[in-house]
């Protein structure tokens, strides 16, 4: 399991803040049947342990874990 620091939490929520756009790259997670690389959502928070949870367009509600998964803000053109 990975930690976070102060530091890089506070950075994160600056990147993903609460309505940001972002896409999955990455989720290591076995159990999950509906996201795929490529899934798009809105994120609702960041907790302080540094997942990002969000409101994927799927229905799913899976975070996205980190130091685990990866995903990128989804830009204005897109």
């Amino acid at each position: 399991m990975y930690t976070i620091s102060k530091e890089a939490l506070k950075t994160l929520r600056e990147r993903f803040p609460k309505g940001t756009r972002v896409e999955l790259l990455h989720m290591d997670d076995p159990y999950n049947t509906q996201l795929f690389p490529g899934s798009k959502g809105t994120v609702q928070s960041i907790d302080d342990l540094g997942t990002t949870h969000v409101s994927w367009d799927c229905g799913s509600s899976l975070g996205i874990v980190y130091g685990e998964d990866s995903c990128r803000k989804v830009t204005d053109e897109e």
